[in-house]
């Protein structure tokens, strides 16, 4: 394992264990509001101080963004961190939430790590080295037909704008595919499209840290990302579509007709 993402594994199972301690406690949990449906709780705080931690022990000029802290630092090595993605289902008991890190050398995404603590799922993937989960290599989906695949989605919760443009793209995927899934957490989703649990997946109005690590995952595991059009800009845009190569030509094909302006320009 590459000596980087042996600290962001180390980083990822700390937040991992304060997670897991604090899911046994949900009552006495602080939690604040940061917009329609967008909560933070003491955990997300602490779980991310843990990872920023243990990343500048080992780095410390290395520079970081954060969804809690923002960011901090300048350097050609950028850790990206998620130290929660999936909240609102960890506030609720619903186990399925992720510790996501990522780490991008000159803009380019070369680490990455998204730990499930429930399940005590490790998903990782070095640049050029392949994704694994655990111990097993990663291959993303071999199926070819999308009227047979399973597809992952997270429904918009705080930006509406393209509400409308979502709802349509969603009708005509639920009758050209074999199934949709939405559990709430997109780093999760990335890592299950990366092994193949799923055969695609599309969300508009992501953030950079809910995507990041799962990028990566999916391009290790032989499988392509991009926004609505099939360009890279999905993590400036947080527009984003997954898939095995065959899959994702085809999801592209469904979500085509719906663009809009603003979604073709990558904002949501």
């Amino acid at each position: 394992m590459h000596p980087m993402l042996t600290i962001a594994v180390k980083a990822a199972r700390r937040a991992g264990n304060l997670i897991h301690r604090a899911a046994n406690n949900l009552d006495h949990l602080t939690v604040t509001k940061k917009s329609h449906s967008d909560y933070v709780s003491e955990v997300d705080r602490a779980a991310e101080q843990a990872i920023i931690t243990t990343l500048l022990d080992a780095y410390p000029k290395h520079a970081i963004l954060a969804e809690e802290s923002g960011a901090q630092g300048e350097s050609e090595y950028l850790w990206i961190i998620d130290p929660l993605d999936g909240t609102t289902n960890f506030l609720h008991g619903f186990q399925q939430y992720a510790v996501s890190i990522a780490l991008q050398h000159n803009g380019v995404l070369t680490q990455a790590v998204i730990y499930d603590p429930t399940k005590n799922d490790l998903f990782t993937a070095t640049r050029g080295g392949g994704a694994y989960l655990n111990d097993r290599r990663l291959r993303v989906s071999k199926r070819l037909k999308l009227a047979d695949c399973l597809i992952g989605t997270g429904f918009p919760y705080t930006k509406f704008e393209s509400l409308d443009a979502y709802m349509n793209i969603l009708r005509d995927m639920m009758q050209k595919t074999s199934g949709l899934r939405r559990p709430g957490s997109a780093a999760l989703d990335l890592a299950y499209t990366a092994a193949g649990r799923y055969d695609g997946f599309f969300e508009l109005g992501l953030n950079s840290w809910d995507i990041a690590a799962g990028c990566l995952l999916i391009t290790e595991a032989g499988g392509l990302v991009g926004d609505m059009q099939g360009n890279d800009t999905f993590l400036k845009s947080g527009n984003i579509c997954a898939g095995n190569p065959k899959v994702f030509a085809q999801l592209l094909q469904v979500i085509a007709p719906h663009l809009t302006d603003k979604l073709k320009s990558g904002n949501s």
